[in-house]
């Protein structure tokens, strides 16, 4: 892996008084129940752990109006088809919005969640984002 430094931006105050759009706690998928009253009626947000730091934009754009579960199926060494597949089973979720990076790990996050889509049974609709590692957006759909 080579590490890339990039240089630092400057502070910017605007960003910081816009605040966090996060809606719920926990967000990491491990730590999250299956049965939630934030759960029901929600657009559900999952997003691999380094896509937040990619994007400065990430609360706005992502996070806004969803219900977020963060994970890395690299660094967790789980298969977290179970766990979204029960999380979709018992709630009513309208739609999820899956945001990932281009490397091969990320992969496994969007597999999970296309198993847990057929392990559930329910037609809810999917949208991918992939981001490169610098942060744009280099795919978009289903």
């Amino acid at each position: 892996i080579t590490m890339v430094q990039r240089e630092a931006p400057a502070f910017d105050q605007e960003a910081v008084e816009t605040g966090s759009r996060l809606n719920q706690w926990p967000v990491q998928l491990r730590l999250t129940p299956v049965r939630a009253a934030c759960f029901q009626g929600a657009h559900l947000l999952i997003a691999a752990d380094c896509t937040a730091y990619t994007r400065g934009d990430f609360h706005q754009r992502f996070l806004s109006g969803r219900v977020t579960l963060i994970g890395c199926p690299k660094l967790d060494q789980v298969d977290y088809a179970a766990k979204l597949a029960a999380i979709l089973s018992e709630n009513d979720i309208r739609d999820i919005c899956l945001v990932r990076m281009e490397v091969p790990c990320c992969g496994g996050m969007e597999f999970a969640i296309r198993r847990a889509l057929e392990q559930s049974g329910k037609q809810i609709p999917l949208h991918i984002t992939v981001l490169s590692t610098n942060g744009k957006i280099i795919q978009e759909g289903e």
